[in-house]
């Protein structure tokens, strides 16, 4: 992959530096610190991760308690914004065994609508040969509960068996997006959860419970990789911090570059892209999707950076890549802020887009020509930005990182 240089302006350029305070200290910069300033972020966007699900589960209970149009959008909004500080922490990923292992409960897509409840069928696409596409867990008779809901994961060998997760959480939420109006998201009734004869589709008790488990099983799940990355414990933080420095630094590039690469501009921006299908998108119930790229592209610059904004508004910044390549080689570092930098602009365009009204499933329909060209630019500046980042891992003597690709790019 060859790099692209940008030609930049040298006020812009300074304005991209000062969002990296510390690189005016690279030369005092260790490993060490940008290591321990590495575990210090990934505790802090799980953390709140976690306290964002735990406001999602006290939306959702008072959601089941009394099933109402404003109870339904207050669960919604919640869950919208449980996906932000989420997003944040997806560069932790590729690079640390124990968030990769963990990920799929958590956050697999797409799926198949049909395992969880009722479905449109003239509209459903699910994965060919599934067979438990339409296994309809809601209508069955299983105690729904945690391990109920585990056991349906991969089902049969398929990953569209999805039943656990932000996903899952989000089509019980929204439900199939039938794409009726092109600015509509799911449009599931609250009386789906209602009482009595009140009850729409049937089951809504099932419905519920299995609403609430899946949400409590999040929370599970989220509290466990908060816990991991705590301070004075023997978890994986205590691990990390043991590795050699040489191998901590490699795996913080490597979690970025393969977001960035394989999993963000591949399989979540350029196969949807490729397919002109809404069923590829992220976030397709909600059409959150926009959000969850702009979250996702961010997440790899705060590692770099070595920052991140709290959800409570407050900055936690350390010892940065940015700063300990800088120490080795001050354009190789200014470069990558700056195509990170440039990256955000692309994917906020999208994010502008949606908020105007253009969903991501409209920007990337065969017929969006301006669309396309809009997401195809962020495709392109995460791919190229990629290629820095290799070039800052072999300014540290990292040699061959080869992040995860995409069969998307032939490779």
């Amino acid at each position: 992959m060859k790099p692209i240089r940008q030609i930049m302006s040298a006020a812009l350029l300074g304005s991209l530096l000062a969002s990296v305070p510390t690189l005016a200290m690279a030369d005092a910069v260790t490993a060490k610190a940008v290591v321990e300033n590495y575990v210090t972020l990934a505790h802090a966007g799980f953390n709140d991760a976690l306290a964002s699900a735990k406001t999602l589960q006290d939306k959702v209970d008072a959601f089941v308690a009394n099933p109402t149009a404003e109870t339904q959008q207050a669960a919604k909004d919640a869950w919208l914004a449980a996906r932000k500080p989420y997003s944040q922490t997806e560069a932790f990923r590729f690079g640390n065994k124990n968030v990769d292992d963990w990920e799929g409960q958590v956050n697999a897509w797409p799926l198949d609508e049909g395992l969880i409840d009722y479905v449109k069928q003239d509209v459903y696409d699910h994965e060919e040969g599934n067979k438990f596409a339409n296994a309809n867990i809601i209508a069955g008779t299983d105690p729904i509960d945690a391990a109920l809901l585990q056991s349906f994961n991969e089902k049969g060998g398929s990953e569209a068996n999805v039943a656990t997760g932000y996903h899952a959480i989000e089509f019980l939420l929204w439900g199939q997006d039938f794409n009726a109006k092109p600015q509509d998201s799911g449009q599931r009734p609250y009386t789906d959860y209602a009482k009595g004869d009140a009850c729409t589709h049937g089951n809504c008790e099932r419905r519920a419970q299995y609403l609430k488990a899946v949400t409590a099983l999040l929370v599970g799940d989220l509290q466990t990789m908060a816990d991991d990355w705590a301070d004075g414990k023997d978890n994986y933080r205590k691990a990390f911090l043991a590795l050699d420095e040489n191998e901590a630094l490699r795996r913080m590039l490597f979690g970025m570059g393969s977001l960035s690469l394989g999993e963000l501009a591949g399989e979540r921006m350029n196969v949807a892209l490729l397919a002109h299908s809404q069923e590829e998108e992220h976030s397709c119930f909600s059409d959150n999707t926009h959000n969850d790229i702009a979250e996702n592209s961010r997440s790899i610059q705060n590692v770099f950076n070595g920052t991140y904004t709290r959800i409570d508004g407050s900055k936690v910044e350390g010892a940065s890549l940015a700063q300990l390549v800088a120490a080795k080689d001050a354009k190789a570092s200014e470069t990558l802020v700056s195509k990170l930098a440039d990256t955000q602009q692309k994917t906020a365009a999208i994010v502008t887009a949606a908020k105007n009204g253009e969903n991501f499933d409209q920007q990337i329909a065969p017929d969006n020509t301006a669309g396309n060209k809009r997401v195809k630019a962020a495709i392109a500046a995460l791919r190229s930005q990629t290629g820095d980042i290799e070039a800052a891992a072999k300014v540290l003597g990292i040699d061959n990182l080869n992040p995860e690709n995409s069969d998307s790019f032939g490779g």
